[in-house]
């Protein structure tokens, strides 16, 4: 793929991407992997998508009634991100692509299907105690490996009693410390490189523009039915990376 073609794919991914975010609020790291992931290795993807996904969510971190109560209350789960972050982007930066692929479209495919078939629960403050550094190093391990966080952290989160702009805030509090200490995984690994950072100027323009058509199509579009639309795409997505990693496995192995 040449340089402009590529440049014009990675711009259509963010202006998708940040649209689904403007709708649902959430997305844009998700299905900025999985695209991009189509036509680069996961580590690329990864490192292109640091600082859009960064600043995105800043204002979801900034803003809210209880940055200093969240961050007190989750604090060994954001340590726990971190570490499961480290412990597996040796993965991300050295297995086959193939391999990273397919770990990629399978996390993607169980977000889907969680979120087209899950069922909310309630979580205890006293199971929080220990649930949480557990569900923080989960997803730290396989944001490091795949690059997406959403699981197991999104669906746990709404387990929770919080208030609704407390939600969002922590929502956001994880969607930006976990690209961050990947961005400082993947540099420590020489995978994090200055080369790319027209790539990061364009998914940023793309994926901001895209947020704001996306908030204008919430305005005027049923949420229930763009979530589910969006998450079958997404199963769909996750399923032929899945796919096409067998097929390119089994094609080396003969």
């Amino acid at each position: 793929m040449s340089e402009f073609n590529l440049a014009v794919f990675i711009a259509a991914v963010f202006l998708l991407a940040g649209g689904i975010k403007g709708v649902l609020g959430l997305g844009l790291p998700t299905v900025g992997m999985g695209l991009l992931s189509i036509v680069m290795t996961p580590a690329q993807a990864a490192g292109i998508l640091v600082i859009p996904a960064l600043v995105t969510n800043m204002w979801q971190v900034a803003s809210g009634p209880a940055l200093l109560s969240l961050l007190r209350r989750f604090a060994l789960m954001i340590v726990a991100t971190v570490i499961g972050t480290f412990s597996t982007v040796e993965f991300l930066t050295r297995s086959s692509q193939s391999a990273a692929t397919g770990a990629l479209g399978a996390v993607l495919a169980a977000y889907a299907i969680y979120g087209l078939v899950g069922r909310r629960l309630e979580i205890r403050p006293y199971a929080e105690r220990w649930l949480s550094p557990l569900v923080g190093f989960v997803t730290g391990t396989l944001n490091g490996a795949t690059g997406v966080f959403v699981i197991p952290t999104a669906p746990y989160l709404t387990f929770l009693r919080l208030g609704k702009e407390e939600l969002v805030q922590i929502v956001g509090i994880n969607a930006f410390v976990c690209p961050l200490a990947l961005a400082a995984a993947l540099m420590v690994h020489g995978q994090l490189r200055i080369d790319v950072a027209g790539s990061w100027v364009v998914a940023l323009v793309f994926s901001l523009a895209g947020m704001y058509v996306g908030q204008i199509v919430r305005q005027r579009t049923d949420e229930q039915v763009f979530r589910r639309t969006f998450f079958i795409g997404l199963l769909a997505l996750g399923t032929y990376m899945c796919l096409r990693a067998v097929v390119s496995s089994n094609a080396q192995a003969s």
